[in-house]
């Protein structure tokens, strides 16, 4: 017999190698796609709180990008059946007001315009030790 956890069941994940980074810090992340439907395309939104900032993203699954925006959309054609999306982010953010700010990452399935699935993660974005 074989047990299923709810975390198997998510049709889309996203993980990051660390909890809390730096500005400047490279933000190595995952998706884990286990979705069965149609979809167009994967998206990763990127917004900082309380901040116009950003996270841009710099290599997406072992190739060097330039995107410099807060969204990235991946074309399901691009996937190559791949399940497993891996992706480089960084952003030069300092906090101001706190040690740290909040740093959160959307990642949506869209299929037809619409969000059939997503999941959510906030990081953690210290200030440099020799900038407090």
């Amino acid at each position: 017999m074989s047990l299923i956890t709810m975390e198997e069941k998510k049709e889309l994940s996203l993980t990051f190698e660390e909890n809390e980074i730096h500005p400047n810090q490279e933000i190595h992340g995952r998706i884990g796609l286990n979705y069965d439907g149609r979809f167009d395309t994967i998206v990763i939104n990127s917004q900082i709180e309380n901040s116009s900032d950003f996270c841009k993203y710099i290599e997406l699954n072992g190739k060097k990008i330039s995107h410099p925006y807060a969204r990235l959309s991946i074309y399901k054609k691009d996937l190559e059946e791949k399940n497993v999306i891996d992706f480089i982010a960084i952003t030069q953010h300092v906090p101001k007001k706190n040690d740290f700010s909040k740093a959160k990452f959307r990642i949506s399935i869209i299929q037809e315009h619409k969000e059939v699935a997503n999941d959510i993660l906030i990081l953690k974005i210290k200030k440099d030790k020799k900038i407090l």
